[in-house]
């Protein structure tokens, strides 16, 4: 089994596509953060224009802190995808390249190749969430430096420093789930097709669609949102409350567990089912 998975892996890191999305973020993320450390006054300003006579402010209100979680609220739109263009590819590209047949003449069952590939996308993903984690946080307070946070949702929320790289950490460990559970549904449209561009733009369609479902406060979607994927992807935002509750961030966490798992399941018993014809 290990020397299956060190094969998926092999396939994985061997592609040019699977680095597209670590230069992608490395792009996205410097060009961000590059505007911002140009228009670093002009953002003081903009954030203290409507507080100032509210709030008596000091220190270094634009930090890297603030940066890296304005980019996190930025990128982790377009995290999804890059996500989806390599697991979407990991069953796909073996019935497009028609190598399914050699790969199974060996002594491999068809479980263990699904449980191979999940666990190789799963790693693909937990590397992609790493270098996010790394250029983000680790570019925006080596520029910017370090101080605390303001964080505007419902309420003003002045987070200390002291309590900020937890939050971090916690908030990207959640994020990984979230992604994992869009490549598990990836790879569950990518063993039910021959090319790799259909489950790509599937997963694609479906997490658009029911991110617009999940955010629409109407009474019509109300019975089918607790049921939806992208109900849960953005609870990370619930560490960077003044009062974080942890309760309903592992129990978001553990529904998307549950959404994994079952994608898995279903990947599982479709492609034992399924006819090999390439």
């Amino acid at each position: 089994m290990l020397t299956l998975i060190n094969i998926e892996l092999f396939k994985i890191f061997t592609r040019m596509r699977s680095y597209i999305g670590l230069a992608a973020i490395l792009v996205i993320i410097l060009v961000a953060q590059g505007a911002m450390l140009w228009e670093g006054q002009t953002m003081h300003e903009f954030i203290t224009k409507n507080l100032s006579e509210a709030f008596y402010m000091q220190g270094n209100l634009v930090n890297g802190y603030l940066v890296s979680f304005l980019v996190l609220n930025f990128l982790w739109v377009h995290v999804p995808l890059l996500v989806v263009i390599v697991t979407g590819d990991l069953f796909s590209g073996e019935a497009q390249g028609g190598t399914f047949r050699l790969l199974l003449s060996r002594p491999v069952s068809r479980s263990q190749l699904v449980t191979a590939k999940f666990i190789a996308g799963i790693f693909y993903t937990l590397v992609l969430m790493i270098f996010f984690a790394v250029v983000s946080l680790g570019l925006g307070l080596w520029w910017f430096g370090k101080g605390d946070l303001m964080v505007i949702f419902n309420s003003v929320s002045i987070l200390p420093e002291s309590h900020l790289l937890w939050r971090f950490i916690v908030a990207y460990i959640y994020g990984f789930f979230g992604m994992t559970a869009v490549a598990a549904l990836s790879m569950l449209f990518s063993a039910m097709a021959n090319n790799s561009l259909g489950p790509i733009l599937t997963t694609m369609a479906i997490i658009i669609l029911f991110t617009m479902i999940s955010s629409f406060n109407l009474s019509i979607f109300s019975a089918i949102q607790p049921f939806l994927l992208t109900s849960y992807l953005d609870s990370w935002q619930l560490v960077f409350s003044f009062d974080v509750d942890i309760r309903q961030i592992i129990t978001d966490a553990v529904i998307l567990v549950l959404h994994i798992v079952i994608f898995y399941l279903v990947t599982l018993v479709y492609f034992n089912r399924k006819d090999i014809l390439t």
